[in-house]
């Protein structure tokens, strides 16, 4: 066992996201998955670590166990991440652990405190009761600290896993996004504009497990470096989230299509631009074996996303169109973007806001859209879809 130091902690504990309910095979290959992820990001931050799967849970070995705590409490598929002292399962043990992190962390005046614990293994295992546990290193804590106890609302809260090999003691918890391993629900072609709603809908996918295509449309002369920037900058800083998954971006040479739009189209503009977008994504998703859109829409949002105008954009897709934010207000989008540190770079103007016509039509029908578009646009849509570049991220 690593010696207890001056900084006691000398692991991180991390627990499961949303797949500790499922079967112990996919349990097994979901917790295998983010064991790999974690591994990555630690290596892709510099920190020194080792990531082990004894069991259930993923345990890191290292020297910087905050900041590694803090890169894993980053990545779908991670409940939870708690610095802790890794000590043999003894009682005397655990409880010379838990005072070195009280003396090493002391209370402020009038801070409470709580022990939880469990008990893990065979009857036979540990030479002590749940209960024997849980008051012995109650105790020690209190003497340590001088703290009162508080079973309620405690102020701190140590928490001991005794397993049958090794004990783990912390008091520090650092939460994570939940969710489940990227790459564990197959591919995603997200629809990226540089704006604020799409990273956000792009990191939920990622949540999910899924591995997100993203595809950045050209607008020409109706875009700009900057929208293309943005986007891309969004997408690299999704990407620290999800090491080693392949985020590289398509990028989709759209700005004749937008000329013909705007030519061709008055009050079904959008909807008319919207169907291009989608039947290009469609073509990127047939090179990319995905199985399914996504876009950072919300209904009613938009005039092209009211209800009926979102059946008709996605006509024009052979595949399902997901829209995580379907439902979400844009405050808590907004909110949600900060958090995830895309917000910044996502608060210029996208370009189709100026395709946009002056009353646009929010009920139409797909006979009248498909009617005032050009006869190939589908089509060339689907070509340039074909042909997109692709950019690393």
């Amino acid at each position: 066992m690593s010696p207890i130091s001056t900084d006691p902690t000398n692991a991180v504990l991390l627990g499961h996201g949303d797949f500790g309910a499922k079967s112990s095979g996919v349990r097994a290959r979901m917790a295998d998955r983010v064991a790999d992820a974690v591994a990555a990001a630690l290596d892709d931050s510099g920190i020194d670590a080792e990531v082990e799967r004894p069991w259930s849970r993923i345990v890191i070995r290292t020297a910087q166990p905050d900041a590694a705590a803090r890169t894993a409490a980053t990545l779908p598929g991670v409940g939870f991440a708690r610095p802790a002292v890794a000590t043999a399962p003894r009682l005397a043990a655990i409880r010379d652990a838990a005072a070195a992190i009280a003396t090493a962390e002391p209370h402020a005046p009038g801070e409470t405190y709580a022990v939880d614990s469990d008990r893990i293994g065979a009857d036979d295992a540990h030479a002590f009761s749940n209960g024997e546990l849980k008051r012995k290193v109650g105790r020690i804590v209190g003497e340590a600290t001088g703290a009162e106890v508080d079973l309620d609302d405690p102020d701190r809260k140590y928490r001991v896993e005794a397993r049958a090999r090794e004990a783990f003691v912390s008091v520090r918890r650092f939460q994570g996004p939940g969710g489940l391993p990227v790459g564990s629900q197959g591919r995603v072609v997200v629809l990226v504009s540089g704006g604020i709603d799409s990273p956000v809908a792009m990191w939920r996918l990622l949540r999910r497990g899924c591995t997100p295509v993203p595809v950045y449309v050209d607008l020409g002369d109706y875009g700009g470096a900057d929208h293309r920037a943005r986007a891309l900058n969004a997408v690299t800083t999704l990407a620290a989230r999800a090491p080693r998954a392949d985020l590289r971006t398509r990028v989709i040479d759209g700005g004749s299509l937008v000329e013909r739009v705007v030519s061709a189209t008055r009050d079904t503009r959008m909807l008319s631009l919207r169907r291009v977008m989608l039947a290009a994504a469609d073509a990127v998703a047939a090179n990319a074996d995905a199985h399914s859109l996504a876009t950072g829409e919300a209904v009613g949002q938009k005039s092209s996303q009211t209800g009926a105008n979102i059946a008709i954009t996605d006509a024009a897709a052979s595949r399902p169109v997901h829209r995580p934010l379907l439902s979400v207000d844009k405050a808590d989008v907004v909110a949600e973007a900060r958090d995830l540190g895309t917000y910044d770079g996502s608060t210029v103007p996208v370009g189709c806001e100026r395709v946009a016509p002056t009353h646009p039509e929010t009920n139409a029908t797909l006979a009248s859209v498909v009617d005032s578009e050009p006869e190939t646009l589908l089509d060339d849509a689907r070509a340039a879809g074909r042909n997109a570049d692709v950019v690393s991220v």
